[in-house]
């Protein structure tokens, strides 16, 4: 039986961010890395040659990067407003009491928060399947990683302005 995919809640602004970033890392990003590779390569002895092994290490991280982007963006749920900004939903941001203490996060991805400094849970997180489709005032429980459970309170549900 397969697994059923992960889609993360994204804006129409951070999925076109997202998708310009992974274009241009498939063709300007390889092209230099393909360039340095081939400068390196012409300098002789491989075994020793650092700026050989550092080209061919950035080249790895480059098509990590872009294998994570293409999955997100595959699998990215695009709206500009979440479902309902009434109820616990990827792409709102929640103020909430968890174990007593204050926090206020978006509940998505870290790619759909851009640049805005914000606390980010994905809906498949202990704490974000636990809230989803609570509504303001409700309380539950989610057991962490660590085994110990943890109590929230929903204090307050905004749409995300990203």
């Amino acid at each position: 039986m397969a697994e059923k995919a992960e889609t993360t809640w994204m804006s129409q602004a951070s999925f076109d961010r997202l998708t310009a970033e992974l274009e241009s890392m498939k063709t300007e990003g390889r092209a230099k890395i393909v360039s340095r590779i081939e400068a390196a390569r012409a300098e002789g002895d491989l075994s020793e040659n650092g700026g050989y092994h550092a080209a061919r290490e950035e080249q790895s991280k480059l098509e990590g990067r872009i294998q994570e982007l293409t999955y997100l963006l595959e699998h990215a749920e695009v709206s500009d407003e979440p479902v309902s900004a009434e109820t616990v939903a990827p792409g709102t941001v929640i103020t909430a009491k968890v174990n007593g203490k204050d926090k206020h996060f978006l509940l998505g991805s870290r790619e759909a928060a851009g640049h805005v400094e914000i606390d980010v849970y994905p809906e498949s997180a202990p704490l974000g399947a636990a809230i989803l489709g609570l509504k303001a005032g409700d309380t539950t429980s989610y057991i962490a990683p660590n085994g110990k459970e943890f109590s929230v309170e929903i204090i307050k549900i905004e749409a995300f302005e990203g």
